[in-house]
């Protein structure tokens, strides 16, 4: 609440601190808190509820008569109640537009009654938007010029009393505003979160302008409200507070654009006022009024007078405010004051577009905040787009061009997006700011990742390139309005296909073509013009197009097509809408009807015309597949079986592999059940499969001779089977052709060896791809072609007979053929899996097929041998962009083979303790493979947790075993064999992997108590072997201590000491410093910290250039069975020989050196992961990786 204008100065001392409330009252000032005023925001309903008035400021003064009557007038006029008067100004805000006009003119009334009383009620508003929960007193000031009263105005902070001031001047008043010292970190108004937020800045925002566009032909000239206000957000906006900062700095450059808009009325008032003095003054004489001249000029000079006033009041806010905040700390102000810069240099240009107000500009186009960028790129955008304007900003442009232009490459993806609008506004108005350089680096941003800046940049290639005029015609003819359609859209396609080849980047016709969609889609879509301009003959007039172009336009074409069909979804790109309405439906169905109608007459005629290019032929059979079959056209039968035809001798001409996946494709889309030509299709494709089966089964018959079926064929025929059999690949993979029984005509192929006379690698290649498909088509369709338990039996034979062979080819001397073996029976195995799931029990469907152990065992070296390679795959050498290329391909190629090999696992077919081959690998080859073997592990945790742990520790088991082992051998090592560090870091992230404590509860202890027995069971203790060979696998166990819960800590504690009792064990010796290090980690005792210090170095036994050998295999039994912490029942033993010496640290022992001792009585593990065991098969789950 303020006080009287009346109230006295009073300095402020620590006695005042102590009885701020007194010492106010005393001095007349009446003080209001801020459950009646200062955070009455915060209790408003967002319903904008007017709450009853419980005290009105200044109530006891004068002006509450005139402001009564007035608010009445107002009621009255608007049909409003009485009660309007019962508002404060900071009440207003939440009634609307219509009571705020009513209300400030109430007060402008009050004002003029009473102008003190008035504007310290404005003041108080202003304090209040800023969510102060204080007091605010008044004294009156009698001169700006007292050095006594300037060395008042401070800001500080009362600690004991827990309460800030802050003193300014607000002539001729000094006020005082008093809160608590964690204002600042309270959310005020302007940043409260939601909707809420956004209504309070429009509204106070509307507030500021409304009250000046009412005082504007009144109070605004009288040189002390605004003065007042003014000084006012001056002191309050350079607060270290961030609510008065950020507020007052809102409503100082709010009144600067609200000063504009008078200075731009008066503007117009002078004009006009001119206008009519010019007339009067080319009167004759005797029509001349002296007395209308004079009072015409007067009117001229008054006004010309305010609006220097307005412009020295702008001046003042802006060097006041604005210089001082547009560098501000808080990311909202400098926003705030750049779009606010931008707006009065658009709308009054005569006083601030100039460059010493654009700098600011150009200097916030480097903040580090996108939002501050933001508001400058919008800022200049309305600039450039006035060509009125342009002359003033040439200095501007030549030194802020390349910032503007280096912004398309902003991390911001909206800063990128605006500023390419910006460049491209400045293109529109100016040729010549951009140069041939800026738009060669601008325009290849069309293959731009983010959709909304590649579709700027393709407007711009729009707008710069494409809107050629087509050459005049030599003729006189006067030409029609078709033919000079055609030149156009030749001329602009010419332009487009130089653009793209120049480019160099000639993958990427999809994302040019959607690029140019939103504002070239007439151009794209004129599918007529296009095919007329690629069956076009070179003789004809005007000159043609070479084959490069022909092919490129082709690409556009079927773009264009896919565009129109799909929509502007594409792999890589982002920012597309992927939802549209109903009006964009309709356009695409109408494109779509279009197309069809057009395309499915055209298009044999297209085939026919470039049946000898493979790559434009592949391009142009993709068509069909957006053909829409409600079209009109769809009945016309003639045109689809010459359609049909002209497909038919290009899959003769041609055996790509690009031709006949699109063929196939194609063929499929047309054989659908919902098309109008699927009997048609239908009949076509099954003669052309049958002629080609034909064909092979003649030429299989010639080359395959004698009981064995050695293949003995030249080359020419050789290729003739080749080529024949990539047709049937081709289209077996999308096809059923099942009923053609192409397994028993193609198996023989894989009965001999290539040394004894089989088929070369290329046949072999095709023949096992389309045996897996045969196998996969026959598993998919198993409930509606097994219909007896005979055909079963069959269809499992089958299954075995496709995996003996393919196990046959997985030693093959050529290194494609293995892996195409691998993956054929691993697609084949995992589809066998999936389908005995879905299978369902009243019909008959595909028979248990289990793989031999030597398939199996054959599979898993194939992944060690193909996949897991070299000694350190991530590391990175020095390579040419070839080999680059080439690692890639390679490093894709494994990833799948594993991928396939983790589906076995995930699926059932293979054990799960197999999976510790892989899981080993998992730090090593992490880069490369760790996403792989990361989803294979939580996917067997899904399926059994407890078999997973076991798998877990069977892997760490399975590396420490080798490790001791060529410790014990003494020679050279290995690069096979991990150090005692990676097996500890791989430890680590297993164990990282248990998040859920209670979840995987059991399964941590399991993993603690398969250790502790790996350690010490069967362990004899001698005076030669005085500790466990393998007592090192303490430290690696103790990597998923953290993983157990205090009460599994204890039990498995316990367990240990059942394990330990019976040994002698001296912990003052080296030797039993792994114990030490794991017992630390149960208990979490203080040790525990030095003992992880202690080992935190790594010393490796061997060198690291190690030469490969065969990988040993670990021997034995299963891991021990699952050990639960609730059932454990384990006898007390004496802790007193087990008890460690706190006091006594070893020094020179190495923690991570494993004992070279010979094992006496150790625990066997597997030999082998691969060998069978009595345990039922898991159920398996379908995974997709």
């Amino acid at each position: 609440m303020i006080p009287e204008s009346t109230a006295t100065a009073a300095t402020r001392t620590s006695q005042q601190k102590r009885n701020l409330n007194d010492e106010a009252n005393s001095s007349g000032a009446v003080n209001q808190s801020e459950d009646e005023s200062g955070n009455e925001n915060r209790q408003k309903s967002v319903r904008r509820r007017k709450r009853p008035h419980q005290g009105s400021e200044n109530v006891k003064r004068k002006s509450v008569k005139a402001s009564r009557s007035s608010a009445s007038r107002a009621g009255s006029s608007r049909s409003k109640p009485r009660h309007v008067e019962a508002v404060t100004l900071f009440e207003v805000i939440t009634m609307g537009r219509s009571a705020m006009q009513a209300v400030i003119d109430d007060w402008i009334e009050a004002y003029v009654a009473d102008r003190d009383a008035s504007l310290l009620d404005l003041i108080s508003f202003f304090i209040q938007c800023s969510g102060c929960k204080g007091v605010v007193t008044a004294e009156m000031c009698q001169s700006k010029e007292d050095s006594e009263v300037m060395s008042k105005m401070v800001e500080e902070l009362d600690e004991v009393a827990g309460l800030q001031y802050k003193k300014f001047l607000a002539f001729p008043w000094i006020l005082t505003v008093t809160w608590p010292m964690d204002t600042d970190s309270v959310e005020y108004p302007l940043i409260q979160p939601g909707p809420y937020g956004r209504w309070f800045h429009s509204e106070f925002c509307d507030f500021v302008s409304v009250l000046v566009a009412q005082c504007q032909h009144s109070v605004i000239f009288d040189s002390y409200l605004v003065n007042t206000l003014i000084s006012l957000l001056t002191e309050l906006s350079d607060s270290y507070v961030r609510a008065f900062r950020h507020t007052c700095t809102l409503a100082a450059v709010k009144l600067l654009s609200a000063l504009v808009a008078v200075a731009l009325s008066l503007s117009v008032g002078i004009e006009n006022s001119q206008k009519l003095y010019e007339v009067q003054k080319t009167k004759t004489m005797r029509q001349k009024s002296t007395t209308q001249q004079e009072r015409t000029q007067k009117k001229i000079s008054e006004l010309q007078e305010k609006r220097t006033e307005v412009e020295s009041m702008m001046d003042v806010i802006f060097k006041g405010v604005f210089l001082k905040r547009y560098r501000d700390v808080l990311p909202e102000i400098r926003s705030i004051c750049m779009e606010e810069l931008g707006l009065w240099m658009k709308l009054y240009s005569s006083a601030f577009l100039s460059d010493s107000y654009l700098k600011y500009m150009g200097w916030m186009m480097h903040d580090k905040i996108p939002d501050v960028r933001l508001k400058c790129v919008l800022g200049l955008q309305g600039l450039y787009g006035d060509p009125q304007l342009l002359s003033k900003l040439d200095l501007f442009t030549s030194r802020f061009k390349d910032r503007m232009i280096s912004m398309t490459l902003d991390k911001d993806s909206e800063v990128a997006v605006q500023t390419m609008k910006l460049l491209l506004v400045i293109s529109k108005t100016s040729d010549d700011l951009l140069g041939p350089e800026d738009y060669k680096q601008l325009l290849q941003f069309v293959y731009s990742s983010q959709r909304p800046l590649a579709s700027a940049a393709g407007e711009l290639l729009f707008s710069r390139l494409l809107n050629t005029v087509a050459p005049a015609s030599d003729t006189q003819e006067e030409i029609k309005e078709e033919e000079e359609h055609k030149l156009q859209t030749s001329a602009r396609l010419k332009a487009l296909l130089q653009f793209y080849q120049e480019s160099e980047l000639h993958k990427h016709v999809v994302y040019l073509v959607d690029s140019l969609w939103d504002c070239g889609g007439a151009l794209l879509k004129d599918w007529p013009t296009v095919t007329s301009i690629l069956l076009q003959d070179s003789s004809s007039h005007g000159p043609g197009l070479t084959l490069a172009e022909e092919a490129v336009l082709v690409e556009i074409l079927v773009a264009s097509v896919r565009q129109a069909s799909e929509g502007p979804v594409l792999a890589g790109r982002s920012g597309a809408k992927k939802v549209m309405n109903a009006r964009e439906k309709k356009v695409q169905v109408d494109d779509c009807t279009k197309l069809t109608d057009h395309l499915l007459l055209v298009l044999p005629k297209l085939l026919s015309k470039f049946s000898g290019n493979c790559d434009v032929v592949a391009s142009l059979m993709k068509i069909p597949q957006y053909f829409l079959p409600e079209c009109p056209e769809a009945e016309n039968t003639q045109a689809l079986s010459s359609l049909m035809t002209e497909m038919e001798a290009v899959l003769d001409l041609h055996s790509g592999l690009a031709v006949l996946e699109a063929a196939a494709r194609t063929y499929l889309s047309l054989c659908g059940e919902e098309t109008a030509w699927s009997s048609v299709a239908r009949t076509t494709r099954d003669s052309l499969i049958q002629r080609w089966v034909d064909q092979l089964t003649a030429l299989l018959g010639d080359s395959l001779k004698g009981e064995s079926q050695s293949f003995s064929a030249d080359e020419e025929k050789t290729q003739d089977i080749l080529a024949t059999l990539k047709k049937l690949r081709a289209f077996h993979n999308c096809h059923d052709l099942l009923k053609w029984n192409l397994f028993e005509l193609l198996s023989p192929l894989l009965s001999v060896e290539s040394s004894e006379g089989g088929a070369p690698p290329e046949l072999l290649l095709e023949v096992l791809q389309c045996l897996s498909y045969c196998m996969i088509w026959s598993l998919n369709t198993s409930t509606e072609t097994l219909t007896s338990r005979e055909k079963a039996v069959a269809q499992r034979l089958q299954l075995r007979l496709f995996c003996e062979r393919s196990h046959r080819c997985l030693s093959h001397a050529d290194l494609r053929v293995q892996q195409q073996a691998f993956l054929g029976v691993c697609d084949v195995l995992t589809a066998h899996s999936y389908q005995l799931q879905v299978w369902d029990p009243t019909c008959f469907g595909p028979l248990l097929y289990t793989p031999s152990p030597k398939l199996q065992r054959a599979l898993l070296t194939c992944v060690c041998v193909h996949v897991f390679v070299g000694p350190d795959c991530d590391s990175q050498s020095n390579v040419s962009e070839n080999s680059e290329m080439e690692r890639l391909e390679d490093l894709h190629r494994r990833r799948n083979l594993l991928a396939a090999f983790c589906k076995l696992i995930v699926h059932g077919v293979l054990e799960m303790s197999i999976a510790a081959e892989v899981f080993m690998y998992y730090m090593k080859y992490h880069n490369d493979f760790g996403d792989i073997i990361k989803e294979t592990m939580y996917r067997t945790r899904q399926i059994d947790k407890l078999e997973s742990a076991r798998t877990l520790v069977l892997c760490l088991q399975q590396l420490f075993v080798c490790l001791k082992r060529e410790q014990e051998s003494g020679g050279r090592a290995h690069p096979g064999v991990q150090t005692f560090t990676s097996i500890k870091e791989l430890a680590r992230r297993f164990a990282l992997t248990f998040g859920d404590l209670v979840k995987f509860r059991e399964c941590v202890v399991l993993i603690h108590r398969s250790g502790v027995e790996f350690v010490f069971q069967e362990f004899s203790q001698t005076p030669d072997t005085p500790t466990p060979p393998y007592l090192s696998y303490l430290t690696i166990l103790s990597e998923f201590s953290s993983k157990l819960l205090k009460p599994d800590k204890k039990t498995v504690f316990s367990y240990l000491q059942k394990h330990t009792a019976e040994h002698i064990i001296n912990l003052r010796e080296e030797c039993w410093q792994p114990l030490i290090y794991y017992r630390a980690s149960l208990l979490a005792a203080a040790e525990c910290e030095d003992a992880v210090s202690y080992v935190s170095s790594d010393r490796k036994p061997y060198p690291p250039n190690r030469s490969p050998f065969s990988k040993q295999k670990l021997e034995g039994c299963k891991s021990p069975c699952p050990f639960s912490p609730i059932d454990s029942k384990v006898g007390k033993v004496h802790r007193s020989s087990f008890s460690p010496s706190h006091q006594e640290k070893a020094t020179d022992m190495d923690p991570f050196s494993v004992p070279v001792e010979p094992p006496a009585n150790r625990p066997k593990i597997e030999g082998s992961v691969l060998s069978t065991g009595n345990e039922t098969e898991d159920d398996t789950v379908e995974v997709e990786l």
